[in-house]
């Protein structure tokens, strides 16, 4: 954990389980009273990957001592991708009067923003209220390293992200096409705007010789990935993808942050925050645990050769 001063400068460059503070003190611990904690989740409710980083977080939790209908009611909503529906929960979450609230993406905390500047928060796996994202952007480079690494021929690189879901979209866009060009690709922004603009979008990169995807980690594509993932196999696209739910989908090659590590490190903030911490005190923190995963029977599927020197480098390949 990294301590000291927060500058706008590094406050905008890490994540992953960290909280807002604001000029108020947290609330005084108050052992002998129900504690109650807000969540609001960028999944719908019967997504595994959004339960798994639910139950990270309770797990966390239980381990300092906090037990749900014991000492601690956490309240969960799940909005997808749904943007009135975010607002809806936000404004719901608010009027409980929670010790805190719990957030996952930009979206998400800026909506919270917008009902209160008085109940901390903690993102706990994306972006910070100013506009920040869970991965430098940088990792722009490092996908566009991994595909030219497993599909040496691609030259075209698409990159796929919904504007409405990905504000921050520009912070990756220009570290994409700064190495774009550092690789000799070419560097496609990709906007879509709605699931069906998602084919016609993926279709028209396919009509190109030698062109690829990158999937920008953003609500819209993790609700819609396994449409994202098919209609890459559908048209032999090589894709790159920043969470590994994309290649147990079928997606050929994934590498980002695990989200479930976050939620589970923040259960660490909660903890501090209802035994009294003040928010504005606790740092923000970079995400620790990062994952490669290859999916041989997509690589097979698309007529690459992953070279065995990347397979050793990865922390699951999929046969």
């Amino acid at each position: 954990m990294l301590r000291g001063p927060i500058t706008r400068r590094y406050f905008v460059s890490c994540l992953g389980g960290a909280a807002v503070g604001w000029p108020l003190a947290a609330r005084a611990q108050q052992p002998d009273r129900m504690r109650r904690v807000g969540v609001l989740m960028g999944y719908a409710e019967s997504d595994r990957e959004g339960q798994a980083n639910v139950a990270a977080f309770q797990g966390g939790l239980q381990k300092l001592g906090w037990t749900e209908g014991r000492n601690i009611r956490i309240d969960t909503r799940w909005a997808a991708a749904d943007a009135d529906l975010v607002q809806r929960f936000a404004k719901e979450l608010v009027a409980l009067q929670p010790d805190l609230i719990v957030t996952q993406n930009t979206p998400i905390t800026a909506a919270i923003l917008q009902q209160t500047r008085t109940i901390p928060i903690i993102f706990a796996n994306v972006s910070d209220p100013v506009g920040s994202i869970d991965m430098e952007g940088s990792m722009a480079g490092k996908w566009l390293e991994l595909l030219k690494e497993v599909a040496p021929r691609v030259t075209r690189v698409a990159f796929l992200f919904n504007p409405a879901t990905a504000p921050f979209a520009k912070y990756y866009l220009n570290h994409f096409r700064a190495a774009a060009s550092s690789f000799a690709m070419e560097a496609i922004a990709a906007p879509v705007r709605d699931t069906s603009e998602l084919e016609s979008v993926v279709g028209a990169q396919a009509r190109e010789p030698n062109s690829g995807l990158i999937v920008m980690p953003e609500a819209f594509m993790n609700v819609h990935r396994a449409k994202v993932t098919s209609l890459a196999a559908y048209y032999h696209l090589p894709a790159v993808y920043p969470r590994r739910f994309f290649a147990e989908l079928g997606g050929l090659l994934s590498y980002g942050n695990d989200q479930s590590d976050n939620f589970r490190r923040t259960a660490t903030y909660v903890d501090e925050i209802l035994k009294g911490a003040k928010p504005s005190e606790l740092p923000v923190q970079v995400p620790v645990k990062y994952e490669l995963t290859i999916n041989l029977k997509t690589a097979k599927a698309l007529g690459l050769d992953v070279p065995l020197s990347l397979q050793q480098r990865a922390d699951e390949v999929i046969e």
